[in-house]
């Protein structure tokens, strides 16, 4: 992801910090512009006087980022760290030897996780303390950690095994353990036990415990102190743990009168908590009563009402007269060890420590905490005038209030007691996820620094994320949407490439579609002299070729190897050694360009034919009584609108032709010269041939009448059928001979019922037994029963005849055996269960028009050809290869892609590029043969830090899915599983190891660009395609398998993690779609309605208490209770009616396939089914949480490193 991904980091503290304030200071001013910190690394400045607080950041200027260094962008978390000295010295930061500073998310270990909008961390308990009360003595020294980063530190020191164990009961307060108390926390990062919450942190709402044990699985779940009993993990409705006040999600805590964060174990206030076999406080200090005010303890700062300095405060506390009681009353000690936490669901107004100037979240006023009595449940989009600070909400830009009166925690008395909570004995507390990175704030970051241009014109550029709205300029490379890489700068051997466990990938769409703003590729006409290309290595013309010699010769950068210029093609340099014609010719200047070819390129050396469409419909029982035959036979005319038209051209030359079939196969005779149409029958379906050569394929415009004619008699001919028993492969090999007969390519799009069981050729037999699916016998059942598809699919590829298969089925259809005909030619499967034309029609007619309608490239050929010392070498997707080097596609649109993975051979030549060119040879929609060329050129480097700062984490995990169903053929599914979590590991310990300073092992250090490789990993773990079990049925195995490995980028980002929109709060007077929140059950509230969409499966969840009038002006009834959830429609039509339609039909252009909306109220049955896809939760099969996750590849790092 790109550096400018992610908005301004927390940033790194480099001002001169001013003079500490006094108590009253206003809040900065809410209007100031949101710091956006340099980047150059700079060795951090002594502190002067601390800053004062709440005054307005020193520095306001926002910079520039460039695309490159991230350091100082994302350096801003570990500022804490940087300590050393005692509590009178100044601190300073020592200079970072060595490692060349990169950011990261640092996550504090014995701290709560830090906040959403920071985005780059989460942490966990860490390893008991060795100071009894979590608080160091005075004199200890504080590790120095250089160059501040993001970071996120998590102890899973105690981790038993899995990270759904329940913490081991053994861990004693004293017990060993590194010092990692004695560390400020780390901004991005909650307070560590009794210590002081960082700049652009949002606090748990609860101290934290102290480092005390595992986290405990369920996210909602508070963890457990050593000690009492190992939690039952509550599942949501069940008896909270003893001890815990109940608190319900989104109502305030009877405590206090504090606002609380929603779904985070209560506070209790003062008290220490009564859980069983823990004293009610800590030995040895004095138990505090609510609302009094604390005793000073020795070698702990004073409580907020005290406001005195006192010696031996911890580390990181400014000097007298600015002492962390000092700050507004309430904020006692924000950002300060032994201050209070601040209170929940409110940022704390940070101190400016170490002279940083305070950036807090990208986008969001420097610190202001959510005014109480607006705190919003989670997942509702801000209301107007309210401070966005839900859990998971990305801050608006400009949104934040100054504290107001009243706001806890401005110009208030701190809560009762809580000057001391961090001497109590431990609390149950749990990770708070919203602390830590999700893909909501990364997408909106990413498109606040990264939307807009995208100009490709240097090496190693990051793209934006393919989430981002943004324009390509193509200036030489190739637009990210056609070819995107999952590294912009790659080492320089085979052996560091290896040390990082990254891959080396490319992920290529060569048909996808540009937007509006962009160029179409261009074609450039040769005439007979035909494409220019390198005489070594075949590359084609590019900007990548250097014409010397006074223009007769050009020297390949891929090979270097200089050839002729063609006489004709000869121009003159100008002084700069470019050709004085190179603005005029888009193969000298541009990324992605089209060469015409010449008959040297066709097959057989002739110029090929317009491509066709054939409709092969399966006419037996099945489909005849379903509706299917009569809805097609209805829609045919309207689905031959949405031809392809090639580009250049007003309409589409694209020819049909129809096939039936049942038990035998039916040919129809189009030609727009007979009166009716004509049906020939091939009975003998081991010898399939066509039986008739002229009148098959006509253009749908000139056979318009006998097209009609035919769709209004398929329907009365087949009515009464009793046709149960029916064959699949002759009717594709009929498809097959048809195209062969005109000597076209083309697409067969078969629509299919049942499983083949009549006697013929590609007979099949019911293997249907889901038992399997999960476990290491799967691979029997999702691997072909037969080879003889396989054979029928590269029949089909010789011919250039690709295949797309729609299944109707009601039983074991095999997709894994049928399926393999689309797999190999480039085709998809389509998949209708229990298929009725009433429910399902419109559904199916919009798919096909998606299908039908898109660019699309018949009969191709892609080699993807690459600089000396690397080359490609795995290739995963839908197609066909005879040999190593050539991808075979009987079809390739729009909305397919193919990932490749590319592999060192030698040494690169750290100071020059490497460039790649992928040239695909097609036939276009209107019958012309034509080159599309993609051109890359990345950076080399010989350090693994500048590898971490270029990585596209999509097109990685996009690579990971396919790779992962391809390996599901070969291994069982726990080893497949198992490698990747291995792999993930790796990546992060390599990260850990090599580009960062030596902190304690209590951190999980995540990379900027693969800050979400975790929860990445975790959704693609728990995806149905790598581990569905028997829950599902083995076609639904295979049909999503299949789905992952032709899918593009853009649909895999949703497909990994679902979109999840709130739609009680729309508006009828907007056009965009609402912002997501997280997915997770923790973001619904009873009141709420929402949207979970994957590309595959779409649910509107209604929440029970969803307010009558929106129910009434929705689906015009009175309640929820009166819906009839199986024939669900919006029929109001009120504005609010049109916007949800609105909002429904966005999200169907947006994807592939036309999804089918699943309707379910709060505790419906199918409501199981539902939180399936909320990635963020513990999986229904027992799947890790996010939380979960993280603390188990904490522990697999640590477990590398050690």
């Amino acid at each position: 992801m790109n550096p400018n991904m992610y908005g301004p980091p927390p940033t790194q503290f480099q001002q001169p910090p001013q003079q500490q304030q006094a108590f009253g200071a206003p809040p900065p001013n809410p209007g100031w512009p949101l710091q956006q910190q340099q980047q150059q690394p700079q060795p951090l400045q002594p502190p002067q006087q601390q800053q004062q607080y709440g005054a307005p950041p020193t520095s306001a200027a926002p910079q520039a980022y460039l695309n490159g260094n991230y350091q100082q962008q994302l350096a801003t978390s570990m500022g804490g760290l940087s300590v050393g000295g005692g509590p009178g010295n100044p601190l300073k930061a020592p200079p970072v030897q060595g490692a060349p500073p990169t950011g990261f998310n640092q996550f504090n270990a014995n701290a709560a996780p830090p906040p959403t909008n920071n985005n780059n961390a989460a942490t966990f308990a860490g390893p008991p303390s060795s100071y009894a009360n979590g608080a160091p003595p005075p004199s200890s020294t504080p590790q120095s950690v250089a160059s501040g980063v993001n970071q996120m530190s998590l102890n899973s020191a105690n981790l038993a095994g899995l990270p759904h164990m329940p913490p081991p009961k053994t861990a004693t307060p004293g017990a060993g353990g590194a010092p990692i108390a004695a560390k400020p926390p780390q901004p991005g990062q909650p307070p560590l036990l009794g210590q002081p919450s960082l700049p652009g942190q949002i606090p748990t709402s609860q101290p934290a415990p102290g480092p005390f044990g595992a986290p405990s699985s369920r996210p909602g779940q508070p963890l457990l102190p050593p000690g009492s009993a190992p939690p039952t993990f509550t599942q949501p409705g069940l008896p909270h743990q003893p001890g815990v006040p109940l608190q319900q999600p989104g109502l305030p805590p009877q405590q206090a009168g504090l606002p609380q964060q929603p779904g985070l174990p209560p506070q209790q206030h003062g008290f220490p908590p009564q859980q069983q076999g823990l004293p009610p406080h800590q030995p040895g200090l004095p138990p505090q009563q609510p609302g009094l005010p604390h005793q000073p303890q020795p070698g702990f700062p004073p409580q907020p009402q005290q406001g005195l300095a006192q010696p031996g405060a911890p580390y990181g506390a400014p000097q007298p007269g600015g002492y962390p009681g000092g700050g507004y009353p309430g904020q006692a000690a924000a950002g300060f060890p032994g201050g209070p936490p601040p209170l929940p669901g409110q940022q704390p107004a940070a101190p400016q420590q170490f002279g940083a100037p305070q950036a807090s979240f990208p986008g969001q006023q420097t610190g202001y905490p959510p005014q109480p009595g607006q705190q919003r449940m989670p997942g509702y989009p801000p209301q107007p005038g309210q401070q966005p600070g839900a859990p998971g909400y990305p801050p608006q830009p400009g949104a934040g209030y100054p504290g107001q009166p009243g706001g806890p925690g401005f110009n208030q008395p701190p809560m009762p007691g809580a000057g001391n909570m961090y001497q109590q004995a431990p609390q149950p507390r749990r990770l708070d996820p919203d602390q830590m990175p999700n893909p909501i704030q990364v997408m909106i970051e990413n498109q606040r620094l990264a939307g807009g241009p995208f100009v490709t014109n240097q090496p190693g550029l990051l793209p934006p994320l393919v989430t981002t709205k943004f324009t390509v300029h193509d200036q030489g490379n190739s637009s990210p949407r056609f070819l995107r890489s999952s590294l912009y700068c790659i080492p320089n051997t085979g052996d560091l490439l290896k040390t990082t466990a990254l891959p080396l990938t490319l992920n290529i769409s060569p048909l996808a579609r540009t937007v509006e703003g962009e160029l179409e590729p261009p074609i450039v006409n040769f005439g007979d002299m035909g494409p220019i290309r390198c005489n070594r290595c075949k590359a084609y013309m590019s900007p990548n070729m250097q014409f010397v010699d006074a223009g007769r010769r050009f020297q390949c950068l891929m090979c270097k190897v200089s050839s002729e210029v063609h006489t004709d093609y000869y121009q003159h340099l100008d002084h700069t050694g470019q050709r004085v014609d190179k603005h005029e010719r888009p193969e000298l200047l541009l990324g992605t360009y089209e060469f015409l070819a010449t008959k040297d390129y066709c097959r057989n050396n002739t110029p090929p034919e317009v491509p066709a469409f054939i409709f092969i419909i399966d006419v037996s029982y099945n489909n005849v009584k379903s509706g299917l035959v009569h809805l097609l036979c209805a829609q045919i005319k309207n689905i031959l609108k949405h031809l392809p038209v090639d580009q250049g051209q007003d309409k589409s030359k694209v020819r049909v032709g129809f096939i039936t079939y049942n038990s035998t196969v039916h040919f129809y005779n189009i030609k727009s010269s007979l009166a009716q149409p004509q049906m020939m029958v091939v009975g003998d379906v081991q010898e399939m041939f066509m039986p008739l050569l002229d009148g098959f394929l006509c253009h749908p415009e000139e056979s318009a009448a006998v097209i009609d004619a035919l769709m209004e008699e398929i329907p009365r001919m087949f009515a009464d059928t009793k046709e149960t028993e029916t064959i699949l492969y002759p009717a594709i090999q009929a498809g097959l001979e048809a195209l062969k007969a005109s000597n076209a390519s083309g697409k067969l799009l078969v629509f299919n019922s049942t499983l083949p069981i009549a006697e013929a050729p590609g007979k099949l037999k019911n293997r249907d037994d889901r038992k399997l699916l999960g476990t290491d016998k799967e691979k029997t059942v999702l691997t072909p029963q037969t080879t003889v598809y396989n054979q029928l699919g590269q029949e089909c590829v010789q011919q250039g005849c690709s295949v797309d298969l729609f299944v109707f089925n009601n039983a074991y259809i095999d997709i894994a055996t049928i399926g393999q005909v689309p797999r190999l030619t480039g085709g998809e499967v389509y998949k209708y269960t229990y298929f009725q034309a009433d429910v399902d029609g419109k559904r199916l007619i919009e798919d096909i028009i998606k299908n039908v309608s898109r660019p699309i490239a018949f009969d191709a050929v892609m080699r993807v050809r690459t600089s000396a010392g690397i080359r490609p070498t795995e290739f995963f997707g839908h197609f066909f290869m005879s040999n190593t080097t050539d991808v075979e596609l009987a079809s390739i649109d729009a909305t397919k892609s193919i990932s490749i993975e590319i592999k060192h051979d030698d040494k690169l030549p750290p100071e020059e590029n490497v460039y790649l060119q992928v040239a695909l040879l097609y036939t276009s929609c209107s019958g012309q043969r034509r080159l599309r060329i993609l051109n890359l050129a990345l950076r080399v480097t010989t350090t693994i830090a500048d590898v971490f700062k270029s990585c596209d984490l999509d097109a990685m995990m996009l690579f990971f899915a396919k790779q992962a169903c391809f390996k599901l053929m070969e291994l069982s599914p726990k080893q497949v599983k198992d490698n990747l979590i291995h792999r993930s590991a790796q990546i992060l310990a390599c990260y850990r190891k090599h580009c960062t300073s030596p902190t304690s092992a209590g951190q999980l250090i995540l990379p900027e660009c693969l800050k979400l490789l975790p929860l990445y990993a975790s959704c693609l773990l728990k995806n149905d395609a790598i581990s569905g079990g028997s829950d599902m049925t083995l076609d639904d195995r295979s049909y999503v398998i299949q789905f992952v490995l032709s899918m593009d980028l853009n649909q895999s980002v949703s497909y990994l993690y679902p979109r999840f929109i709130p739609i009680h709060t729309a508006v009828p007077e907007d056009s965009d779609l609402p912002t997501p929140v997280r997915c997770t059950h923790e973001k619904t509230q009873e009141d709420g309605a929402y949207v979970l969409e994957n590309g595959v499966h779409l649910f509107v969840w209604l929440g029970q208490a969803l307010s009558p009038n929106f129910v009434q002006s929705v689906f015009g009834v009175q309640g929820l209770q009166q819906l009839a959830l199986e024939r669900f429609n919006i029929v109001a039509e009120t504005p609010l009616a049109k916007r949800i339609n609105s909002i429904l039909e966005q999200i169907m252009q947006e994807r592939t396939r036309y999804m089918r909306i699943t309707w379910l109220r709060q505790n419906d049955k199918l409501e199981s089914v539902f939180r399936h896809f909320l990635v963020e939760d513990r999986g229904t099969d027992g799947s890790a949480s996010y939380v979960d996750f993280l603390c188990h590849m904490h522990k697999e790092i640590k477990d590398l490193l050690s």
